[in-house]
């Protein structure tokens, strides 16, 4: 047996192990409590992050006061706080720059860097990501961590090390030193959490578990395009807890037509095809043959989408992508003037994801919500909201449609024949 499955299988046996003690604190606890509960999707960040957008570099608001107000609102949901947050995800791009132009891995592999004068207007270098926009991610993930919410966090683009194009039309990414810096499993957020249950390469992908509504769920947040070496270590936490309902958040997979389908410039999977797997295949090798997966989420793309495909046993998978980077009124708000292109400078206005469970129903369900923590109001509350942020997110759709996509509800047909009680 080599060193990669000796680690494998020892992690498989520590997660199943994890999940035993889990399982006999929450029954030793009798929290067998069937009520509604919420998970929480924090979409795309890093414009809010982004050190630029703040009033320090000439912005008309700090937008990453919209971040730090989004954290704290969504810690007001915590069930320490009497709501009925169960578990919040976040799929990455958290913080917006790269501190290296290439990492060393692909540059000791020889990977040719486009030398083009717009390359450094398209992706900035700069260090200012270490001093100013990591320490302002932590910030605010403390502020969930302090409420005692379970979270994960998926690595985005924007979270690697470095970023380059190769050619005019194909981007690369690589290194992700700086998120271990903040998310590594060895962090002061996941160290000593019981919920954390197990890692790949240090924290790069990980897995969670959390209890709610008689149901004990895992989650993985998976790297983007993840390998194949990822897709093994997840099979084994999966073969270990068979039956659990589980959910996958990774931060590219749907595009905003709602096709399993990488954006051409930065397809990680046709750049490194032995590296990466790509939206369809990880879909292929992971999610469809695997009966307990039940939902995927994901940011990245402009916009919403959602989807729903029978895996290989003839049942639903919930598909379904948000990410709201684009969007700045609150900007303009404050007299930020739009870009060259007429366009609103991005900082995400504070808009997150509400899914909420009701697993005690005949046929189960999850109402789909969209709030904004600087308007605090449900997109369906606030007036002209697909006038603010259609033509950036979904041009071709009307405004009914546009509204639907952020407000809309999943009939969980057959949840209940999947997925038996295991919170006695």
């Amino acid at each position: 047996m080599t060193n990669n499955n000796l680690q494998q299988f020892f992690g498989a046996i520590l997660v199943l192990n994890l999940i035993s003690a889990c399982s006999i604190n929450q029954a030793n606890n009798n929290q067998s409590d069937r009520t509604p509960f919420s998970i929480v999707v924090i979409p795309d960040t890093q414009n809010s992050i982004d050190y630029s957008r703040q009033k320090s570099s000439g912005f008309a608001i700090n937008s990453n006061d919209i971040f730090i107000e989004q954290m704290k609102d969504i810690a007001k949901r915590s069930k320490a706080n009497g709501g009925n947050l169960a578990f919040v995800t976040s799929v990455g791009d958290i913080w917006q720059h790269q501190t290296l132009r290439i990492d060393p891995e692909h540059h000791q592999r020889g990977f040719p860097i486009f030398d083009a004068h717009w390359v450094n207007d398209e992706i900035e270098i700069t260090e200012k990501t270490k001093s100013i926009e990591i320490p302002k991610a932590i910030e605010g993930f403390k502020i969930l961590s302090k409420a005692d919410i379970p979270f994960g966090v998926a690595p985005g683009n924007h979270d690697y090390d470095a970023a380059w194009f190769e050619n005019e039309q194909r981007a690369h990414i690589g290194g992700l030193t700086n998120f271990l810096s903040a998310f590594s499993a060895q962090s002061d957020f996941f160290r000593n959490s019981s919920w954390y249950l197990d890692s790949y390469q240090s924290g790069t992908s990980s897995v969670q578990s959390f209890h709610a509504g008689g149901y004990h769920f895992l989650h993985f947040s998976l790297e983007m395009q993840a390998s194949d070496s990822v897709i093994r270590w997840a099979q084994n936490v999966i073969n270990a807890n068979p039956g659990l309902p589980t959910i996958i958040s990774t931060h590219d997979y749907l595009n905003s037509q709602g096709q399993r389908k990488s954006h051409p410039v930065l397809d990680l999977a046709a750049a490194e095809p032995n590296k990466h797997n790509s939206p369809q295949q990880l879909w292929e090798k992971l999610i469809s043959k695997n009966d307990q997966v039940f939902m995927v989420l994901s940011g990245h793309q402009f916009g919403q989408a959602f989807r729903i495909d029978d895996n290989k046993y003839g049942h639903q998978v919930y598909q379904i992508m948000a990410n709201y980077q684009s969007r700045g009124q609150a900007g303009i708000d404050a007299g930020q003037p739009v870009d060259k292109a007429g366009n609103p400078v991005g900082i995400g206005d504070g808009w997150y994801r509400i899914m909420e469970f009701d697993l005690a129903k005949s046929i189960p369900d999850i109402k789909i919500t969209t709030y904004s923590s600087h308007y605090k109001k449900f997109s369906n509350e606030l007036t002209g909201y697909a006038s603010r942020y259609k033509a950036q997110e979904q041009p071709k759709f009307t405004d009914a449609q546009f509204e639907a996509a952020d407000n809309f509800k999943i009939t969980l047909s057959d949840f209940r024949q999947r997925f038996t009680i295991n919170n006695p």
